[in-house]
């Protein structure tokens, strides 16, 4: 899989997560922003491969949402024509403060060692 594609799908999994309405996995109101900002950390870091995070506590909804996305990017991969191994690892760094207001780092890297680091700013991330 080119590894465009792969970027391509780490920015939709995470915007979708953090636009808060989760269709993808049949959550509506989930505020990752809100849950980062509400911790002195202020940022929760996602593991979308393996469905955990570090940063800031999340909230046992919050904590579930994860679990289900890291199903929900084997069957997006697989949509894709793609298989979520191709990832060695994918995260999504969602933070909030007053410069920039509710941002999002998406971090890939393939089984090849290419690497990426986007940054987006709101919702949707742009």
């Amino acid at each position: 899989m080119k590894f465009g594609e792969l970027k391509s799908i780490g920015h939709d999994i995470a915007d979708a997560l953090g636009s808060g309405i989760c269709l993808l996995v049949g959550y509506y109101k989930i505020d990752v922003f809100a849950e980062a900002a509400g911790s002195p950390v202020g940022y929760i870091e996602v593991n979308l491969v393996t469905g955990t995070s570090s940063g800031s506590p999340t909230s046992s909804t919050l904590t579930k949402v994860m679990k289900l996305y890291q199903d929900a990017l084997a069957r997006l991969c697989a949509s894709h024509g793609a298989n979520a191994s191709a990832f060695a690892a994918l995260t999504a760094r969602f933070a909030t403060d007053s410069s920039y207001g509710g941002h999002f780092t998406v971090t890939v890297d393939d089984q090849r060692g290419r690497r990426s680091i986007d940054e987006y700013l709101d919702t949707p991330g742009r």
